[in-house]
Protein backbone atom coordinates (compact mmCIF):
# COMPACT_ATOMS: atom_id res chain seq x y z
CA UNK A 1 0.00 0.00 0.00
CA UNK A 2 1.45 3.52 -1.16
CA UNK A 3 1.93 6.12 1.31
CA UNK A 4 0.13 9.09 -0.01
CA UNK A 5 1.81 12.73 -0.31
CA UNK A 6 2.31 15.62 -2.02
CA UNK A 7 4.33 15.99 -5.05
CA UNK A 8 6.15 18.67 -6.62
CA UNK A 9 7.26 18.25 -10.47
CA UNK A 10 9.53 20.69 -11.85
CA UNK A 11 9.99 20.74 -16.12
CA UNK A 12 11.31 23.09 -18.34
CA UNK A 13 10.15 22.27 -21.84
CA UNK A 14 12.51 21.84 -24.76
CA UNK A 15 11.44 21.42 -28.38
CA UNK A 16 11.37 18.07 -28.90
CA UNK A 17 8.51 17.65 -26.30
CA UNK A 18 10.81 14.51 -24.57
CA UNK A 19 11.01 16.41 -21.16
CA UNK A 20 6.76 17.81 -21.07
CA UNK A 21 6.29 14.33 -22.50
CA UNK A 22 8.03 12.26 -19.90
CA UNK A 23 6.69 14.25 -16.87
CA UNK A 24 3.17 15.07 -17.65
CA UNK A 25 2.80 11.15 -18.21
CA UNK A 26 4.35 10.63 -14.64
CA UNK A 27 2.65 13.23 -12.91
CA UNK A 28 -1.31 11.05 -14.42
CA UNK A 29 0.09 8.16 -13.40
CA UNK A 30 0.95 9.03 -9.88
CA UNK A 31 -2.16 10.61 -9.35
CA UNK A 32 -4.49 8.34 -11.20
CA UNK A 33 -2.69 4.26 -10.33
CA UNK A 34 -1.01 5.32 -6.70
CA UNK A 35 -3.77 8.57 -5.17
CA UNK A 36 -0.69 11.35 -5.11
CA UNK A 37 -1.39 14.82 -4.94
CA UNK A 38 0.62 16.37 -8.14
CA UNK A 39 1.46 19.51 -9.32
CA UNK A 40 3.24 19.62 -12.19
CA UNK A 41 5.28 22.77 -12.96
CA UNK A 42 5.70 24.23 -16.31
CA UNK A 43 7.34 26.82 -18.13
CA UNK A 44 5.86 26.83 -21.29
CA UNK A 45 2.37 26.34 -21.12
CA UNK A 46 2.17 26.87 -25.17
CA UNK A 47 4.06 23.57 -25.55
CA UNK A 48 2.14 21.61 -22.83
CA UNK A 49 -1.24 22.29 -24.75
CA UNK A 50 -0.31 20.70 -27.87
CA UNK A 51 0.01 17.51 -25.59
CA UNK A 52 -2.82 18.24 -23.76
CA UNK A 53 -5.74 19.91 -25.82
CA UNK A 54 -7.76 20.72 -22.72
CA UNK A 55 -5.39 22.54 -21.52
CA UNK A 56 -4.81 26.47 -21.34
CA UNK A 57 -1.76 28.42 -22.64
CA UNK A 58 -3.05 31.42 -20.78
CA UNK A 59 -3.98 29.73 -17.08
CA UNK A 60 -1.48 29.96 -14.48
CA UNK A 61 -3.63 27.35 -12.23
CA UNK A 62 -5.50 24.64 -13.97
CA UNK A 63 -6.45 20.64 -13.42
CA UNK A 64 -6.25 18.23 -16.16
CA UNK A 65 -6.73 14.49 -15.22
CA UNK A 66 -6.35 15.00 -11.22
CA UNK A 67 -3.09 16.71 -11.60
CA UNK A 68 -3.09 20.75 -10.55
CA UNK A 69 -0.92 21.84 -13.70
CA UNK A 70 1.22 25.31 -12.78
CA UNK A 71 3.29 28.41 -14.94
CA UNK A 72 6.31 28.00 -13.44
CA UNK A 73 6.87 32.01 -14.19
CA UNK A 74 9.71 34.20 -13.88
CA UNK A 75 10.44 35.62 -11.22
CA UNK A 76 9.19 32.72 -8.86
CA UNK A 77 5.79 33.00 -7.29
CA UNK A 78 5.57 31.47 -3.39
CA UNK A 79 5.03 28.05 -2.95
CA UNK A 80 4.76 25.85 0.26
CA UNK A 81 7.04 22.88 -0.68
CA UNK A 82 5.28 19.39 -1.31
CA UNK A 83 6.32 16.23 0.48
CA UNK A 84 8.29 15.38 -2.48
CA UNK A 85 9.98 17.43 -5.30
CA UNK A 86 11.49 16.16 -8.55
CA UNK A 87 13.32 18.27 -10.73
CA UNK A 88 13.50 16.99 -13.99
CA UNK A 89 16.34 15.96 -16.70
CA UNK A 90 18.85 18.58 -14.90
CA UNK A 91 16.61 21.41 -14.40
CA UNK A 92 17.06 23.52 -11.30
CA UNK A 93 14.97 24.22 -9.12
CA UNK A 94 13.93 27.98 -8.02
CA UNK A 95 16.45 29.38 -5.34
CA UNK A 96 13.12 30.73 -3.12
CA UNK A 97 11.68 27.10 -3.58
CA UNK A 98 14.92 25.43 -2.22
CA UNK A 99 15.01 27.88 0.62
CA UNK A 100 11.15 27.30 1.46
CA UNK A 101 12.26 23.69 2.00
CA UNK A 102 15.11 24.05 4.47
CA UNK A 103 13.42 26.34 6.53
CA UNK A 104 10.08 23.82 6.30
CA UNK A 105 11.20 22.01 9.28
CA UNK A 106 9.63 18.97 7.56
CA UNK A 107 11.27 15.65 6.05
CA UNK A 108 10.88 16.45 2.22
CA UNK A 109 12.01 13.60 -0.23
CA UNK A 110 13.93 15.75 -3.29
CA UNK A 111 14.70 13.81 -6.41
CA UNK A 112 16.81 14.98 -9.47
CA UNK A 113 14.80 12.56 -11.95
CA UNK A 114 17.85 11.98 -14.86
CA UNK A 115 17.69 10.80 -18.46
CA UNK A 116 17.17 7.67 -19.48
CA UNK A 117 20.83 5.64 -20.31
CA UNK A 118 21.63 2.26 -20.72
CA UNK A 119 25.47 2.85 -19.52
CA UNK A 120 27.33 0.56 -16.55
CA UNK A 121 27.17 3.37 -13.79
CA UNK A 122 23.79 3.87 -13.88
CA UNK A 123 22.87 1.20 -11.84
CA UNK A 124 25.66 2.39 -9.31
CA UNK A 125 24.65 5.40 -8.98
CA UNK A 126 21.15 4.72 -8.79
CA UNK A 127 19.15 6.65 -5.69
CA UNK A 128 22.55 7.93 -4.40
CA UNK A 129 22.18 10.55 -2.23
CA UNK A 130 24.16 14.07 -2.47
CA UNK A 131 24.68 16.77 0.09
CA UNK A 132 23.00 20.17 -0.27
CA UNK A 133 23.78 23.54 0.84
CA UNK A 134 21.00 24.02 4.09
CA UNK A 135 21.17 20.42 5.31
CA UNK A 136 19.12 19.08 2.46
CA UNK A 137 19.37 16.10 0.51
CA UNK A 138 19.30 15.37 -2.89
CA UNK A 139 18.39 11.58 -4.70
CA UNK A 140 19.42 11.05 -8.16
CA UNK A 141 17.41 9.00 -9.89
CA UNK A 142 18.01 7.17 -13.07
CA UNK A 143 15.28 5.56 -14.92
CA UNK A 144 16.83 2.51 -16.97
CA UNK A 145 16.12 -0.98 -18.45
CA UNK A 146 17.85 -3.40 -15.63
CA UNK A 147 15.82 -4.19 -12.56
CA UNK A 148 18.08 -2.41 -10.00
CA UNK A 149 17.26 0.99 -11.87
CA UNK A 150 14.31 3.35 -11.60
CA UNK A 151 12.47 1.53 -14.40
CA UNK A 152 10.70 2.90 -17.65
CA UNK A 153 7.30 5.08 -17.30
CA UNK A 154 4.21 2.12 -18.13
CA UNK A 155 0.56 2.86 -17.41
CA UNK A 156 -0.62 -0.70 -15.47
CA UNK A 157 -3.18 -0.96 -17.89
CA UNK A 158 -0.92 0.01 -21.09
CA UNK A 159 -0.25 -3.40 -22.89
CA UNK A 160 -3.90 -4.46 -21.89
CA UNK A 161 -5.40 -1.70 -23.96
CA UNK A 162 -2.49 -2.32 -26.62
CA UNK A 163 -3.56 -5.52 -27.10
CA UNK A 164 -7.01 -5.21 -27.06
CA UNK A 165 -6.45 -2.61 -30.03
CA UNK A 166 -4.53 -4.75 -32.02
CA UNK A 167 -7.10 -7.72 -31.78
CA UNK A 168 -10.22 -5.16 -32.56
CA UNK A 169 -9.83 -5.38 -36.50
CA UNK A 170 -11.17 -1.97 -36.88
CA UNK A 171 -9.62 0.05 -34.53
CA UNK A 172 -6.67 0.37 -36.52
CA UNK A 173 -8.53 1.28 -39.28
CA UNK A 174 -10.62 3.98 -37.84
CA UNK A 175 -7.49 5.52 -36.13
CA UNK A 176 -5.96 5.74 -39.40
CA UNK A 177 -8.96 7.23 -40.64
CA UNK A 178 -8.87 10.31 -37.98
CA UNK A 179 -5.31 10.87 -38.77
CA UNK A 180 -6.24 11.12 -42.56
CA UNK A 181 -4.93 8.10 -44.02
CA UNK A 182 -6.10 4.89 -45.16
CA UNK A 183 -4.38 1.03 -45.04
CA UNK A 184 -2.23 0.66 -48.30
CA UNK A 185 -3.57 -3.05 -48.83
CA UNK A 186 -0.71 -5.91 -48.73
CA UNK A 187 1.77 -3.01 -47.33
CA UNK A 188 4.77 -3.08 -43.99
CA UNK A 189 3.56 -0.38 -42.43
CA UNK A 190 6.07 2.02 -40.53
CA UNK A 191 6.40 5.51 -38.82
CA UNK A 192 8.85 8.05 -38.62
CA UNK A 193 9.48 10.17 -36.20
CA UNK A 194 13.45 12.16 -35.91
CA UNK A 195 15.46 15.10 -35.34
CA UNK A 196 16.86 16.24 -39.16
CA UNK A 197 18.60 13.30 -40.29
CA UNK A 198 20.91 12.79 -43.15
CA UNK A 199 19.84 9.39 -43.24
CA UNK A 200 16.48 9.91 -44.01
CA UNK A 201 16.69 9.87 -47.89
CA UNK A 202 18.14 6.53 -48.30
CA UNK A 203 15.75 5.23 -46.28
CA UNK A 204 12.96 6.06 -48.34
CA UNK A 205 15.13 5.27 -51.41
CA UNK A 206 15.24 1.63 -50.24
CA UNK A 207 11.48 1.73 -49.33
CA UNK A 208 10.43 3.47 -52.65
CA UNK A 209 12.17 0.60 -54.34
CA UNK A 210 11.66 -2.30 -52.42
CA UNK A 211 9.48 -5.74 -53.70
CA UNK A 212 6.65 -5.20 -51.21
CA UNK A 213 4.61 -1.95 -51.19
CA UNK A 214 5.82 0.27 -47.72
CA UNK A 215 2.94 2.56 -46.35
CA UNK A 216 4.92 5.66 -43.86
CA UNK A 217 3.15 7.92 -41.74
CA UNK A 218 5.07 10.85 -41.04
CA UNK A 219 3.60 12.68 -38.03
CA UNK A 220 4.44 16.50 -38.07
CA UNK A 221 8.42 17.52 -36.73
CA UNK A 222 11.54 18.44 -37.35
CA UNK A 223 11.89 15.47 -39.95
CA UNK A 224 9.62 16.44 -42.43
CA UNK A 225 12.54 19.16 -43.71
CA UNK A 226 14.22 16.10 -44.77
CA UNK A 227 11.29 13.93 -45.66
CA UNK A 228 10.50 17.52 -47.86
CA UNK A 229 13.61 17.71 -49.90
CA UNK A 230 13.38 14.01 -50.64
CA UNK A 231 10.30 14.54 -52.04
CA UNK A 232 11.21 17.46 -54.12
CA UNK A 233 8.48 19.37 -52.48
CA UNK A 234 8.00 22.56 -51.11
CA UNK A 235 5.98 22.31 -47.66
CA UNK A 236 4.28 18.64 -47.49
CA UNK A 237 1.07 19.26 -44.95
CA UNK A 238 -0.65 16.74 -42.78
CA UNK A 239 -3.36 14.87 -44.72
CA UNK A 240 -0.95 14.72 -47.89
CA UNK A 241 -0.30 11.65 -49.64
CA UNK A 242 2.61 10.49 -51.65
CA UNK A 243 3.60 7.59 -53.88
CA UNK A 244 7.22 7.05 -54.87
CA UNK A 245 7.48 3.83 -56.49
CA UNK A 246 6.78 1.14 -53.87
CA UNK A 247 6.41 3.69 -51.00
CA UNK A 248 3.49 5.43 -50.09
CA UNK A 249 4.18 7.83 -47.76
CA UNK A 250 1.29 9.92 -45.33
CA UNK A 251 2.39 13.25 -43.31
CA UNK A 252 -0.32 13.11 -40.46
CA UNK A 253 -1.13 15.74 -38.03
CA UNK A 254 0.91 16.22 -34.50
CA UNK A 255 -1.01 13.59 -31.80
CA UNK A 256 -1.77 13.42 -28.43
CA UNK A 257 0.18 10.59 -26.43
CA UNK A 258 -2.56 8.79 -26.55
CA UNK A 259 -2.72 8.72 -30.30
CA UNK A 260 1.03 8.68 -30.63
CA UNK A 261 0.89 5.26 -28.93
CA UNK A 262 -1.64 4.25 -31.15
CA UNK A 263 0.20 4.97 -34.15
CA UNK A 264 3.25 2.98 -32.55
CA UNK A 265 0.61 -0.36 -32.44
CA UNK A 266 -0.81 0.15 -35.62
CA UNK A 267 2.74 -0.39 -37.15
CA UNK A 268 5.58 -2.94 -38.07
CA UNK A 269 8.38 -0.85 -37.66
CA UNK A 270 8.81 2.62 -36.09
CA UNK A 271 11.71 4.76 -36.18
CA UNK A 272 11.75 7.10 -33.02
CA UNK A 273 13.95 9.42 -31.14
CA UNK A 274 14.87 11.42 -27.51
CA UNK A 275 13.61 9.35 -25.00
CA UNK A 276 9.70 9.48 -24.62
CA UNK A 277 8.73 8.02 -28.14
CA UNK A 278 11.70 5.30 -27.73
CA UNK A 279 10.32 3.79 -24.18
CA UNK A 280 6.77 3.73 -26.20
CA UNK A 281 8.05 2.00 -29.07
CA UNK A 282 9.39 -0.43 -26.73
CA UNK A 283 6.09 -1.18 -25.25
CA UNK A 284 4.43 -1.51 -28.65
CA UNK A 285 7.19 -4.48 -28.58
CA UNK A 286 7.62 -3.86 -32.67
CA UNK A 287 11.57 -3.81 -34.23
CA UNK A 288 12.57 -0.19 -34.24
CA UNK A 289 15.23 2.11 -34.60
CA UNK A 290 16.33 4.80 -32.62
CA UNK A 291 17.70 8.46 -32.94
CA UNK A 292 19.04 9.47 -30.41
CA UNK A 293 19.78 13.21 -29.18
CA UNK A 294 23.43 14.11 -30.82
CA UNK A 295 25.42 15.53 -28.79
CA UNK A 296 28.66 18.19 -29.94
CA UNK A 297 31.48 15.57 -28.05
CA UNK A 298 30.00 12.40 -29.42
CA UNK A 299 28.93 11.27 -26.31
CA UNK A 300 25.31 9.73 -27.58
CA UNK A 301 27.27 7.23 -29.73
CA UNK A 302 28.63 5.75 -25.68
CA UNK A 303 24.68 5.82 -25.10
CA UNK A 304 23.95 4.05 -27.91
CA UNK A 305 26.31 1.80 -28.04
CA UNK A 306 25.47 0.90 -24.22
CA UNK A 307 21.16 0.03 -24.90
CA UNK A 308 22.48 -1.99 -28.03
CA UNK A 309 24.57 -3.99 -25.63
CA UNK A 310 21.66 -4.59 -23.56
CA UNK A 311 18.75 -4.81 -26.50
CA UNK A 312 20.35 -7.01 -28.68
CA UNK A 313 21.47 -10.09 -25.79
CA UNK A 314 19.81 -12.96 -27.52
CA UNK A 315 19.78 -12.42 -30.66
CA UNK A 316 21.40 -14.64 -33.37
CA UNK A 317 24.47 -12.67 -34.56
CA UNK A 318 23.70 -12.23 -37.98
CA UNK A 319 20.44 -10.67 -36.68
CA UNK A 320 22.62 -8.26 -34.23
CA UNK A 321 25.10 -7.59 -36.68
CA UNK A 322 22.38 -6.24 -38.89
CA UNK A 323 20.26 -4.43 -36.10
CA UNK A 324 23.27 -2.87 -35.06
CA UNK A 325 24.08 -1.49 -38.75
CA UNK A 326 21.17 -0.22 -39.61
CA UNK A 327 20.57 1.93 -35.61
CA UNK A 328 24.37 2.91 -36.63
CA UNK A 329 24.01 3.75 -40.28
CA UNK A 330 20.40 5.77 -39.17
CA UNK A 331 22.62 8.05 -36.23
CA UNK A 332 25.64 8.16 -38.60
CA UNK A 333 23.86 9.59 -41.43
CA UNK A 334 24.76 7.50 -44.12
CA UNK A 335 24.46 3.85 -45.56
CA UNK A 336 20.97 3.52 -44.22
CA UNK A 337 19.83 1.68 -47.54
CA UNK A 338 21.95 -1.23 -47.45
CA UNK A 339 21.59 -1.60 -43.47
CA UNK A 340 17.74 -1.41 -44.19
CA UNK A 341 18.01 -4.52 -46.43
CA UNK A 342 20.20 -6.58 -44.32
CA UNK A 343 17.39 -5.90 -41.39
CA UNK A 344 14.38 -7.19 -43.64
CA UNK A 345 16.73 -10.23 -43.80
CA UNK A 346 15.68 -10.42 -40.21
CA UNK A 347 12.49 -9.04 -39.39
CA UNK A 348 10.31 -12.61 -38.29
CA UNK A 349 13.76 -12.66 -35.20
CA UNK A 350 13.49 -9.17 -34.69
CA UNK A 351 9.57 -9.19 -33.93
CA UNK A 352 9.88 -11.93 -31.64
CA UNK A 353 12.70 -10.49 -29.93
CA UNK A 354 10.74 -6.99 -29.71
CA UNK A 355 8.36 -8.94 -27.71
CA UNK A 356 10.42 -10.46 -25.51
CA UNK A 357 12.55 -7.37 -24.66
CA UNK A 358 9.01 -5.45 -23.81
CA UNK A 359 8.03 -8.42 -21.59
CA UNK A 360 11.78 -8.35 -19.59
CA UNK A 361 10.72 -4.59 -19.50
CA UNK A 362 7.66 -5.53 -17.62
CA UNK A 363 9.26 -7.59 -14.99
CA UNK A 364 12.12 -4.78 -14.44
CA UNK A 365 8.97 -2.90 -12.73
CA UNK A 366 7.78 0.97 -13.70
CA UNK A 367 9.29 4.29 -13.02
CA UNK A 368 5.99 5.43 -11.25
CA UNK A 369 5.95 2.53 -8.66
CA UNK A 370 9.57 2.23 -8.37
CA UNK A 371 9.72 6.14 -7.06
CA UNK A 372 6.39 5.60 -5.05
CA UNK A 373 7.85 2.65 -2.99
CA UNK A 374 11.39 4.61 -2.77
CA UNK A 375 9.53 7.38 -0.94
CA UNK A 376 7.61 4.94 1.12
CA UNK A 377 10.99 3.67 2.19
CA UNK A 378 12.73 6.70 2.81
CA UNK A 379 10.15 7.83 5.47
Amino acid sequence: MSVKASWDIFCVVVDNYGDIGVTWRLARQLVAEYGQRVRLWVDDLETFARLCPGASAEVAQQWQQGVEIRHWSQPWCAAEPADVVIEAFACNLPQPYINAMAASGRRILWLNLEYLSAEDWIVGCHALPSLQSGGLQKYFFFPGFEATTGGLIREADLLARRDAFRSGGQDAEAFLASLGASRVAGARLLSLFAYENAAVAGWLDALAEDARPNQLLVPEGRVLADVAAWLGEAKPAAGQRFVRGALTLDVVRFMTQEEYDQLLWCCDFNAVRGEESFIRAQWAGRPLVWHIYPQEDDAHWVKLEAFLDLYCHGLTPPAEQALRGFWRAWNGGAGSAEAWRGLLEHCDELLGHAEQWTGKQVANGDLAGKLVFFYSDWL
